[in-house]
């Protein structure tokens, strides 16, 4: 029983490293939802595993070391401080998207012990780290074949992401890849391994070359400064022959960055899109990030101890949100920087913790018989994940192998507990008669519990957003998925409100359908709204979906609850004012529509809507003041402009903006969009020409225009 134990854990720790390879693309968010079930079912199954070994063996049973404790101790006080976190579901659960939360950090806590506790009394850390490389040379193949065209790029067109779907999440992962693979090739040194020397040399170059075709510039300086760092360190721990080696690598790196920053406006530098982008790297475009810190701050002084919980940056950055954000996505719910993550997520005793368990582990390997490359290179790993993580976030593979490196740590130097050493170590016969099958059971249990409701969720959300299908078909799928009560189920409700949306303006649904529909949608939001009470995100898509359906007295009534969660944020009384505009009543919509402008009269939309609300309330110009003002003219390609001179019926201003957005856009909706309102403004003619210039330029729509010719009385 015991040889099976020890197998499974090991087969289950030897399988982790290829997760990295693994997509579900039958799940929603694919890329990153079926890597982290994978993880915690392997590491469920590891420690399965190892709990018979640990029973059966004292040799597996923890050891003391201070990296264990302050692990320990980080991972207990985060579940305290989710547990008092404003949303504690999700800070314990995270979602699809990020799959992070504190059901990961355990997870990873548990990896980190059983990978030491197993690997180091089995003398496999080499092999477990070789097989760590082999997976890279397979995800760095991968990025090869999206460098050559032999295989698309997901997330854009030129900066490599490979099985990862995200280019920054392949640069982090790499940035602990190539450190540990240049450590173990200078660590073969017999002779019959040569071969396997100078084959990780080579892994180490094509991974650096990877990296670089990531584009992403905050990993790339903390490659570089840990690069620096490497050889510095080399340069004073080495004998003479290393240190003439580290000054030739010192000296090199340097050169090559000098190189760089003198040639880099060389056309072959600035035009190149992945070269250019480090070639831009300046202060300047840190203002976002600095401007989101600021706001991070004062959502610690708020709560400095016990933090938000982890996920609960979005509340704060709602709560304080600097309108000067306007031009970025709406929603941030990270701060882009690991420091301050930790800050927000469980305040200072979680940063304390998580950066006194670098400090150990550091002591730890520096106090320990690890080699000369084994103590610098994972050194300057920790140095360039500490650089990056000023303006990045964690994912699960920067996760993974930061807590491999702090499990070789605490490995490398720990000591026996006398408490567990005195403990009897169970017989064969006990093991399996008793140990056994209570383990497989509480494994059997955690395995569904953890994962399989969920998995079945994103399985059923992902057909219930697939638009090939029909609406009833997608609605069954839908309400399947929140039948399977996943975790993430408020993922599962943001896309029942934004498929409510569609079908509830579709011509061609029933009405039952509908009624239906909306009936389900109302009461998911009603039970959505007791568990996220503060989210100003999902009560302000609420507000959407009920203003699409006319619906404005609800919808009011929940944009100005996202309205007391994110007084600053415009886009919030932008939807306050549209709602208002729509239910007829233009003062209270202009109102609404000055103050989110006059929060930053840089904000190009809220001055379309300022002026907006001018127009709506015949004050024309007064409406294009504003627009001359911001836009240097008052013909301004911005399609709100377009509904509100339809509403006072003024055709002389509606259609030069038309015109311009037909030039602009050049596509068969625009140039139908002007037709209409040349004749609806008693141009005829006009309308006529427009329609066939628009199907001559866009022979598909050929049929299309041809009807509308028809209601024209045109042949």
């Amino acid at each position: 029983m015991k040889k099976v134990a020890l197998w499974t854990t090991l087969a289950a720790l030897f399988a982790i490293p290829f997760i990295v390879l693994y997509v579900d693309g039958t799940i929603y968010f694919p890329f990153i939802a079926g890597k982290n079930f994978a993880f915690r079912m392997l590491v469920e199954i590891a420690v399965a595993g190892w709990l018979v070994l640990a029973i059966a063996d004292k040799q597996y049973r923890p050891k003391f070391s201070w990296v264990m404790v302050l692990f320990g101790l980080f991972t207990a006080w985060m579940a305290i401080a989710d547990f008092f976190a404003v949303n504690p579901h999700k800070a314990f659960w995270s979602n699809f998207e990020r799959m992070d939360g504190w059901v990961t950090l355990i997870h990873l806590f548990l990896f980190f012990v059983v990978l030491a506790s197993v690997l180091g009394p089995e003398k496999l850390w080499r092999k477990w780290w070789l097989t760590s490389a082999g997976a890279s040379a397979l995800v760095c193949l991968y990025g090869v074949f999206q460098f050559f065209g032999l295989t698309r790029i997901h997330q854009s067109d030129t900066r490599l992401d490979a099985s990862l779907g995200n280019s920054e999440y392949l640069a982090g992962y790499l940035l602990f890849a190539v450190p540990t693979t240049l450590w173990l090739a200078f660590e073969t040194k017999e002779k019959k391994m040569l071969w396997l020397r100078y084959a990780l040399f080579a892994l180490a170059a094509v991974q650096i070359l990877v990296l670089v075709g990531t584009g992403t510039r905050g990993t790339m300086v903390g490659f570089l400064v840990a690069a620096i760092a490497a050889a510095f360190l080399w340069l004073l721990e080495a004998g003479k022959k290393g240190k003439q080696g580290a000054a030739v690598a010192l000296v090199s790196i340097l050169f090559v960055i000098g190189g760089f920053i003198a040639l880099q406006n060389q056309p072959f530098i600035a035009q190149n899109p992945i070269l250019s982008r480090f070639s831009a790297i300046s202060l300047k475009d840190m203002e976002v990030r600095f401007t989101i810190w600021n706001m991070a701050i004062q959502g610690f002084e708020e709560r400095p101890i016990l933090g938000w919980g982890q996920e609960g940056f979005n509340y704060v950055f709602n709560k304080y949100y600097d309108p000067s954000l306007y031009g970025q996505e709406p929603w941030f719910d990270r701060v882009h920087n690991l420091y301050l993550d930790w800050l927000i997520a469980g305040g200072i005793p979680a940063l304390l913790l998580f950066v006194g368990l670098f400090a150990a582990a550091v002591i730890a390997l520096y106090r320990s018989a690890a080699s000369r490359p084994e103590r610098i290179l994972v050194f300057a790993a920790f140095i360039g994940y500490g650089v990056q993580a000023l303006v990045v976030f964690d994912n699960l593979f920067t996760y993974v192998p930061l807590a491999a490196l702090f499990a070789l740590a605490y490995s490398a130097r720990s000591k026996p507990i006398e408490a567990l050493e005195k403990a009897r170590e169970a017989n064969e016969t006990t093991l399996a008669s008793l140990v056994t099958p209570l383990v497989v059971v509480g494994l059997a249990v955690t395995l569904w519990l953890v994962n399989v409701p969920t998995i079945q969720g994103g399985k059923n959300l992902i057909h219930g957003v697939t638009r090939e299908l029909d609406v009833t078909t997608r609605f069954a799928y839908l309400k399947q998925a929140v039948n399977d009560r996943p975790f993430a189920i408020q993922e599962v409700r943001e896309q029942l409100m934004s498929f409510t949306s569609g079908v509830l303006n579709a011509p061609d649904v029933p009405t039952s359908l509908k009624q239906e529909l909306l009936a389900f949608t109302n009461s998911q939001m009603v039970e959505q709204f007791k568990q996220t009470p503060m989210d100003a995100r999902m009560h302000m898509q609420y507000a959407t979906m009920l203003r699409t359906i006319g619906d404005y007295e609800n919808a009011f009534k929940e944009s100005t609850l996202a309205h007391t969660y994110a007084p600053t944020k415009q886009a919030v009384i932008l939807e306050q004012g549209m709602e208002k505009w729509q239910s007829g009543d233009v003062q209270a919509a202009r109102t609404l529509f000055e103050s989110a402008y006059a929060l930053d009269k840089r904000y190009e939309l809220g001055a379309a809507y300022a002026a907006v609300g001018h127009i709506i309330t015949n004050d024309v110009a007064g409406g294009k003041a504003i627009l001359e003002e911001r836009f240097g003219t008052s013909i301004v390609d911005q399609p709100v402009l377009v509904p509100a001179y339809y509403h006072i019926k003024d055709w002389n201003n509606l259609i030069p903006i038309l015109q311009l957005h037909a030039k602009n856009a050049n596509d068969a909706n625009s140039g139908f969009q002007l037709a209409a309102a040349y004749n609806e403004s008693g141009q005829r003619a006009k309308a006529i020409q427009t329609i066939r210039e628009t199907m001559a330029a866009h022979p598909e729509v050929a049929a299309q225009g041809a009807s509308f010719l028809t209601q024209l009385g045109a042949n």
